[in-house]
């Protein structure tokens, strides 16, 4: 009964990363155009964002990135979106609820609050803590990334998401999703607690 148990536990913690280990080749073709895209994304903000919006977002990329993952990142988080490029320049969003969740090969990740909403996990890709999740309005329920069709770009209500995480201290971190789906060139998800 006890064996039974551990296996069950151990398949289940390990069901998050699993399930997302094959990343679909448009989310591949996003990271790997990810310093490009911010690059575009940020000379577009810096030129066209309204003076508060920049101090924001200034802060939000400051700091210099630590080892990626740390015991003390599990829990609740005040999160906040910064859209940069495309449709508007920057916007910067009021402050959110996000958690982490430790699961053993890296963190499930939600955000809990707010119309636009995220979940997926972070793990370690090639030498950098990556995203992948699945972003929905509130209220939907969304698949995992891995029951997604193939072809599947999004449909305004459920979209593939893909970023890069980078963690500045157990207190301040950030999620820079390149490309993504809708509205803007490059998003910064401002992690603070």
């Amino acid at each position: 009964m006890i064996r039974a148990l551990i296996a069950a536990y151990l398949c289940l913690t390990a069901l998050p990363a699993a399930a997302q280990d094959v990343l679909r080749p448009q989310e591949m073709r996003r990271l790997d155009r990810f310093e490009q895209t911010a690059g575009e994304a940020l000379l577009q903000a810096f030129q066209t964002g309204a003076p508060s919006d920049i101090a924001a977002l200034t802060v939000a990329l400051s700091g210099t990135p630590l080892v990626a993952f740390d015991e003390g990142l599990g829990g609740d988080w005040t999160c906040r979106t910064m859209k940069l490029g495309g449709i508007s320049g920057l916007i910067v969003y009021t402050p959110f609820k996000c958690r982490l969740t430790f699961q053993g090969n890296g963190y499930t990740f939600e955000k809990l609050s707010g119309s636009q909403r995220t979940s997926g996990f972070l793990s370690l890709r090639d030498g950098r803590a990556v995203y992948v999740g699945v972003g929905y309005v509130a209220g939907s329920i969304p698949p995992a990334y891995a029951d997604l069709a193939a072809d599947f770009e999004g449909d305004g209500e459920i979209q593939p998401d893909i970023a890069v995480f980078e963690r500045v201290s157990n207190q301040r971190a950030r999620l820079m999703f390149p490309a993504p789906v809708v509205e803007s060139d490059f998003d910064i998800l401002e992690l603070t607690r």
